[in-house]
């Protein structure tokens, strides 16, 4: 039976009333309009290059590890800024909500990664008000109306890093640009680059990139960058990114993803859930990798072990940070078991993320803050590297006996398939 792939990105489309010169910051279409001439078409190719790939991988040709280059076998580093040596926890949560982005700027959390991706629904409304929300909390001037005290709570001043994860390359943005389709990776990068002071921030435009798939996107991501600070005039290597690996093509190309945004580049996250997901994306033609109930598979299963193993090797041959995934379970404040279960995962995933020299952790709610960065007793561990390390894994060890089949597993894949 032939896989079926839809050709169709989900689209978001802006309101059909939309007037640029009324509707966007002042100046912005014109910034933008050649921004997406040069790159929307390019972000098009590369979404149909990844449908051949999949494909490929459907009729048996699956993800492998690049021939060596200059990406591989160079003497290369990033330069790590020093507003960025110490990243052992990383908090995320959506931007649209204003309340939860300040709580998260005021939790003590080395990084904060607020998110117009995964954890924002993909709607105008949602994107916009992230874009605003994004940009006051840049400049410091982001507030929330706390209605059980009656007070407007601002962000407390701190070193806490800023980083921002616009939409990934498998999306797109309709309606801004009358009768076309932009890359909403773009629009994003260039709502919040078009409106931030560097003299305002208290470190460069920092950004997350999501969802890629090859080290070829790497190369798009890095020309919009350069792109973008020529147009605000700012130095070629201003704006500085990390990135999600949460596919697994890219698993096999992270080294030579980095390289070509090494000018850019500050570290790599292992984005765990994404990337089981598209791990069996790419498996489905193998009966061997249909999983049971996720909550049942361990965090140290080996076909992810592996990959939290050689990321922190490829990312410390190259002077960059390597931040552990997403621990999945959050703690409750009404539910005092749930919590205490909840907080002792977080920290045994958190010390197995930091014995693989890991040098951060990823979390997505402010009580878990303080476990997570205990889990690290050094700022990082760039310096650290195993003498036996290999870093061609095989990442694709077969699954046989891993995890459980359960009725809340079959139940959950039901509901989520209805």
């Amino acid at each position: 039976m032939k896989t079926v792939i839809s050709a169709d990105p989900p689209v978001n489309q802006a309101p059909p009333n939309l007037d640029p010169a009324r509707d966007l910051p002042r100046g912005f279409y014109d910034f933008l309009l050649p921004l997406h001439r040069a790159f929307s078409p390019r972000q098009q190719e590369l979404a149909a290059r990844r449908r051949g790939v999949l494909e490929a991988a459907h009729q048996g040709r699956l993800p492998d590890y690049r021939p060596a280059s200059e990406a591989t076998t160079g003497s290369w580093k990033v330069s790590l800024p020093g507003w960025c040596q110490d990243q052992r926890n990383q908090m995320t949560g959506p931007a649209d909500d204003a309340e939860l982005v300040v709580k998260m700027l005021n939790s003590g959390a080395p990084g904060v990664m607020l998110d117009l991706e995964d954890s924002v629904a993909n709607a105008w409304p949602n994107i916009t008000q992230g874009a605003r929300n994004i940009i006051a909390a840049l400049r410091g001037e982001l507030t929330y109306q706390d209605k059980k005290r009656d007070r407007e709570v601002t962000i407390n001043e701190s070193k806490t890093v800023i980083l921002t994860r616009p939409r990934g390359l498998h999306l797109e943005q309709a309606g801004v640009i009358k009768g076309e389709r932009m890359a909403a990776a773009l629009f994003d990068v260039a709502i919040v680059a078009y409106q931030v002071d560097p003299s305002r921030l208290k470190h460069p435009l920092s950004i997350y990139i999501a969802k890629s798939e090859s080290a070829d996107e790497a190369l798009w991501w890095r020309d919009l960058f350069q792109a973008v600070s020529a147009a605000r005039g700012w130095p070629t290597d201003y704006i500085k990114c990390m990135a999600l690996v949460e596919s697994h093509p890219l698993a096999y190309q992270m080294e030579e993803f980095a390289y070509n945004l090494r000018e850019h580049m500050m570290g790599l996250n292992l984005g765990r859930w994404d990337y089981m997901a598209s791990l069996i994306d790419f498996t489905l033609h193998d009966p061997a990798w249909v999983l049971p109930d996720r909550n049942t598979i361990p965090h140290d299963v080996a076909f992810f072990q592996n990959l939290r193993e050689v990321m922190p090797e490829v990312c410390h041959k190259r002077g960059m940070l390597a931040i552990g995934g997403m621990t999945a379970l959050y703690p409750s404040r009404e539910d005092a078991e749930l919590n205490a279960r909840a907080l002792k995962v977080l920290e045994q995933d958190k010390k197995n993320e930091a014995n693989s020299l890991m040098d951060g952790a990823w979390t997505g709610h402010p009580d878990q803050n303080e476990i997570a960065v205990n889990q690290f007793p050094y700022p990082n561990q760039v310096q650290a590297r195993r003498p036996d390390a290999d870093i061609h894994k095989d990442l694709r060890p077969s699954p046989q006996g891993v995890g459980k089949r359960t009725l809340e597993g079959t139940r959950a894949a039901v509901r989520t398939v209805i």
